[in-house]
């Protein structure tokens, strides 16, 4: 029985959404049915393979006429177009190396995983419209909308391959059975996990020290909701937490409680990487599992003590798949595993007598892509949230309120198992996992000494990184008087051009990973002089200087963001004038498309051939008050130059203020770009504003 009174699988009453609840399932059975018959045909290919390989052992099968035949026939069933395909894996590379250059057609069993894939997310999309906006989703759909499935087999090997594509597409948890399944048949497996380091390596996690704000927030007391909170105070830095809990009886027992992945977020050299993600799922031996022993290790837990595990999402898989190590089990005495918003791995527990609790919210997607393995000792707590839209539905701090609000009785029934582990908790460390045998993300740009900065929303870390983005920047020649008109009123302040001309430029980015999160973000800026000592073209000849030694930038008029934590990061660290507002935009391929209803902009149109230019660093200005704020940018990248033809702006007549107002008194409102550099995929370092006297 379900937290909400209705039993698993069965839609509650409600009209459209049990009619989507339905048509969903549906498309998620018959994904299911063609899976399994695309994993029948990929048997019988590899038997035919086989047959078509071994040696000739039987006397017919040495005759020159039979012989021949037989494998003639066998070789045209798996090289014809319309037979199996040959295998993946080595079979198919013999295969291919017998033919030569000629290679065996696509298997029909990619074929069929395609289809399977392609109802799968048809069923996603039912539910969770607003998943088709996911950078990762949208490059599949792309791949999968080429003509034909021949064609769409090869797009999706060329994603596979893609290293960008990897994190995007390792964050689609709904689809991840069909994903791993079309990996497999297209020979696109991620490689293999590193053997564990052992003797006098790195370690794969070390302590570390909790600052003064992160030791007042913890909780004091064992109980559901407090180790909860716990997860969510430390899981932006990937970090684990062991606390000693003294319980009713006296007895200090042990909790480890291990946060997921943040969708869009860097992880800062954690084993939670791409391939772990995808691994996650298959074996208990993924990366995430293997680190956090040694976090439990260094934390000195005697033999035999009793120990729980609580974790959220891709952490609570990773517990999960550590309490089905037979070794752990036999070290400590695992009496717990609390997994919250987790995709549930095949297998039990080895210690039969470990109980497991389960929650879930149902339109929580990731603990969706997996099934349940149903046994004696595991408590199951399914519930409907309030919020439909995925990720927000996944989030841990939306779970916490759930537990609170929605689902009481699971909460109640979860701390009652937990009752050995209610008590005063009398010491807490925090361990940071690591990856020895791979770089963090974005080395070694981005490796760079990091602080906090405290907001409204919460602490952000500066410099801000950003390790998957996609920009374009379109250059519109514009009166110098009508930009003056438009910055503050300040003597000091002058807008750098050539004669009475000098350019705005109207900035498009995608953020898909960094650590404030996916945003979208639009900005209108225009160059500015030397704020002390301007000359004639200061703009033009300061591009020839470093950027951390240019004295010229350009100022933010505008700015709109899609999120509540990027505004406050842009109003209270740059200074910047930011609103919030829905934005949808694509920038990975050639045509450019932004559409932002909220601000009446939209953008449209197609890049022709671009050449080659340097890295765009450079310098923003904003306002505080009556100071100036200045904050340096650099970048790694591959921008290229365009011509601005085949690109137009439009402006909705009723747009409201402030963007489309000052576009319009540029009067770029109908005007094409003089040109525009874009940058499918870069990272991107932003400091913290520096308050200038001005």
């Amino acid at each position: 029985m379900r937290a909400d009174g209705h039993a698993p699988g069965r839609p509650a009453p409600g009209g459209q959404d049990a009619d989507q609840r339905t048509t969903g399932q549906l498309l998620r059975d018959g994904a299911r049915e063609v899976a399994e018959v695309a994993d029948g045909v990929r048997a019988v290919a590899e038997r035919t393979a086989d047959a078509l390989l071994a040696p000739p052992h039987r006397r017919a099968a040495r005759h020159p006429r039979t012989g021949l035949t037989a494998r003639w026939a066998l070789l045209r069933v798996l090289t014809d177009p319309r037979g199996l395909g040959a295998p993946a894996g080595a079979t198919r590379r013999r295969i291919a190396r017998l033919l030569g250059a000629r290679r065996g057609g696509e298997p029909l069993a990619a074929l069929m995983a395609v289809t399977s894939l392609r109802l799968r997310i048809a069923a996603v999309l039912t539910g969770h419209p607003e998943l088709a906006r996911d950078p990762g989703m949208r490059r599949l759909t792309e791949a999968l909308g080429t003509r034909g499935d021949r064609e769409a087999v090869r797009a999706l090997r060329s994603l596979f391959r893609d290293p960008g594509a990897q994190r995007a597409l390792a964050a689609l948890t709904p689809v991840l059975d069909e994903l791993l399944r079309v990996r497999a048949l297209l020979d696109a497996e991620p490689p293999a996990p590193a053997a564990p380091e052992t003797g006098g390596g790195r370690r794969a996690a070390e302590a570390v020290d909790l600052t003064d704000r992160e030791k007042q927030t913890l909780a004091t007391e064992g109980s559901l909701l407090g180790f909860l909170r716990n997860i969510d105070v430390l899981a932006p830095e990937g970090r684990v937490l062991v606390q000693n809990v003294r319980g009713p009886d006296g007895v200090v027992r042990y909790v480890v409680q291990a946060p997921g992945s943040s969708s869009g977020r860097p992880r800062h050299g954690s084993p939670r990487d791409v391939v772990g993600a995808w691994r996650e799922q298959l074996t208990a031996d993924s990366p995430y599992t293997r680190a956090l022993r040694p976090a439990i290790e260094e934390h000195g837990i005697p033999r035999g003590a009793e120990l729980a595990l609580i974790g959220h999402g891709e952490g609570g898989t990773a517990l999960l798949n550590l309490a089905r190590d037979a070794g752990f089990c036999r070290t400590y005495r695992l009496t717990h595993v609390v997994a919250v918003g987790a995709p549930d791995p095949a297998g039990r527990p080895a210690d039969p007598r470990t109980w497991v609790g389960h929650v879930t919210n149902e339109h929580d997607l990731v603990p969706a892509a997996a099934p349940a393995d149903p046994h004696p000792g595991r408590y199951d707590a399914r519930y409907t949230g309030p919020t439909r839209a995925f990720p927000e539905s996944h989030l841990l701090r939306e779970y916490i309120g759930h537990l609170r609000t929605v689902a009481p009785e699971a909460r109640a029934h979860l701390d009652e198992a937990l009752t050995p582990y209610r008590g005063p908790v009398v010491r807490s460390q925090a361990y940071q996992l690591k990856d020895p045998a791979h770089p963090p993300e974005g080395h070694p740009f981005l490796t760079l000494p990091t602080s906090s900065i405290p907001t409204t929303t919460g602490p952000v870390g500066v410099p801000v990184r950003y390790q998957d983005t996609a920009a374009a920047h379109l250059c519109f020649p514009v009166d110098t008087e009508a930009v003056r008109s438009l910055l503050p009123d300040v003597p000091w302040m002058r807008p750098s051009g050539i004669g009475r001309r000098t350019l705005a430029v109207l900035s498009l980015y995608e953020h898909r990973c960094s650590t404030l999160g996916p945003y979208t973000e639009i900005a209108l800026s225009v160059p500015v002089d030397d704020l002390w000592q301007p000359h004639p073209a200061d703009f033009a000849t300061d591009l020839l200087r470093r950027a951390d030694l240019r004295r010229t930038g350009r100022h933010v008029l505008s700015l709109a963001v899609t999120t509540e934590e990027a505004r406050v990061a842009a109003r209270e660290l740059w200074g910047q004038p930011a609103v919030r507002a829905a934005a949808e935009v694509h920038l990975t391929g050639p045509r450019l498309r932004l559409s932002a209803p909220g601000l009446g902009i939209a953008v449209l149109g197609r890049l022709g051939p671009g050449v080659r230019c340097p890295e765009p660093d450079w310098a923003l200005y904003g306002r505080r008050g009556d100071s100036t704020v200045r904050t340096a940018i650099r970048t790694a990248g591959r921008p290229r130059l365009h011509a601005g033809a085949g690109v137009r702006l439009r402006l909705d007549t009723a747009a409201a203020e402030p963007m489309a107002g000052q576009l319009r008194r540029l009067g770029i409102d109908t005007a094409r770009p003089l040109f525009v550099v874009a940058c499918p995929q870069f990272m991107v370092h932003r400091a913290a504003g520096a308050v200038l006297p001005r």
